[in-house]
């Protein structure tokens, strides 16, 4: 067996992300089956004023715990129980007007929903005094002490992972997560430990390469970007990239700046997203992002540390979002997602191997922590875990009970309604 590592670097930190390339000997282990009959209807979501599609957009199936999320493309697929005839289906997305609908619109193939764009006139436009993008942004890094969790807590959170090869699921995994969160004022490394853990991985799928994602949780942990500010916006580093207003919004009925960020420099790949600063705190309440990985040769010479012999791997799209909570008038991580694209091209092959990577955590329990030294009475993880090889110890088929793994398609709040009361019980 032959081991290749893709190490994600990136021009000014070292390593958050990697990918493991390794060469199989082929086994199947299957997906468990679902206990209930249930009937699928597919669709898209899309924006009523140009039919463009709208991703991550949530459907939910009302007075249940059913629900789905739309891909890139705003195409979903929702599974609802034989028996539920004569439910109502709510489509919500931030920046559009929410829509509910009988299950009777929906159909097997072929569901259109328009969403209107939400427009709003802001009346407090005095509360948007904000002239200069970058003092923003420099005033939101200096009131970070201020603004974020100044003491250690535990947190409890649900993470997910799965890999894709073209369009087949071929890796799963899925944890429950504690996390001793250092403060923010803090250089002290968050740890993690998992509490519960399972995967499910199809090689048949796989041809003969199987793509592994290193750091499991912590890759979306890490994009806490307040706390990780030496990984794209550290303080010194303001002058690296261009920053404008974009048109303001709400979020959460809070007055919200948005600020369009661009590193300057793209001689190699480079960062650009929006950052959601809160109008009356100056707080980063979300940030959407990506890595411009246009330049196939420098993302590959800058990613790829070793790979097979006869092939050329490079990333195609980096994506990445994290968005905060609030408590007792300070903020901290709530939610983190990581989307990656990899393409393998082998010589003298026609068609090459596409990878889609998703990682999500999202946490579901909050609590102030003032006890001992937590690491001695928790198991702590490896930062570079690798969760599809490290996780067998943590398999507790009671506590997952008859759910099945949780399909990529369907919402991470999805996966945690249906363990919650096991999370509460533990």
């Amino acid at each position: 067996m032959k081991r290749f590592d893709l190490i994600f670097s990136g021009k000014t930190y070292s390593a958050v992300l990697s990918l493991c390339l390794i060469f199989i000997t082929m086994q199947s282990f299957a997906f468990q089956p679902a206990d209930i009959e249930y009937v699928e209807y597919r669709g898209e979501v899309v924006n009523a004023n140009n039919g463009r599609g709208i991703s991550s957009a949530y459907l939910s199936l009302n007075n249940s715990n059913i629900s789905t999320i739309t891909n890139s493309d705003g195409e979903f697929s929702l599974k609802v129980p034989e028996d539920l005839i004569d439910a109502t289906v709510t489509t919500s997305v931030f920046g559009f007007q929410s829509k509910t609908l009988p299950l009777d619109y929906f159909k097997p193939e072929g569901t259109v929903i328009e969403l209107e764009e939400t427009v709003e006139e802001l009346t407090e436009v005095s509360l948007y005094k904000a002239t200069n993008a970058s003092l923003l942004v420099k005033e939101m890094l200096d009131k970070k002490d201020d603004n974020y969790l100044s003491d250690e807590s535990l947190m409890t959170s649900f993470y997910r992972e799965t890999i894709k090869k073209g369009w087949s699921n071929v890796s799963l995994s899925e944890a429950v997560v504690k996390i001793q969160k250092s403060p923010y004022n803090s250089s002290k490394k968050d740890l993690v430990s998992l509490y519960k853990a399972r995967k499910s991985t199809d090689y048949e799928k796989l041809d003969t390469v199987a793509l592994k994602l290193r750091g499991g949780p912590f890759n979306t942990l890490y994009l806490d970007m307040m706390k990780y500010t030496e990984y794209v916006l550290r303080p010194e580093m303001m002058d690296s990239y261009s920053f404008k207003f974009d048109d303001p919004t709400k979020i959460n009925d809070r007055y919200t700046y948005v600020v369009d960020f661009r590193e300057v420099d793209e001689s190699d790949p480079w960062y650009y997203g929006k950052l959601f600063i809160d109008a009356e705190t100056s707080t980063l309440v979300k940030a959407e992002y990506s890595l411009n990985v246009d330049d196939r040769d420098a993302a590959a010479a800058m990613f790829v540390k070793k790979k097979p012999n006869g092939s050329k791997v490079f990333p195609t799209e980096l994506n990445y979002q994290v968005d905060y909570a609030q408590n007792n008038g300070r903020w901290h991580y709530a939610y983190g997602k990581a989307q990656l694209e990899y393409v393998v091209n082998w010589k003298r092959k026609i068609f090459n191997s596409k990878y889609k990577i998703n990682s999500e955590m999202v946490v579901t329990d909050w609590q102030p922590y003032a006890g001992d030294d937590w690491r001695k009475s928790n198991d702590v993880i490896r930062p570079n875990i690798v969760m599809v090889d490290d996780v067998a110890g943590f398999y507790d088929s009671e506590f997952w009970g008859s759910n099945n793994i949780i399909e990529p398609e369907k919402s991470i709040q999805n996966a945690i309604d249906k363990i919650k009361r096991k999370m509460d019980d533990n």
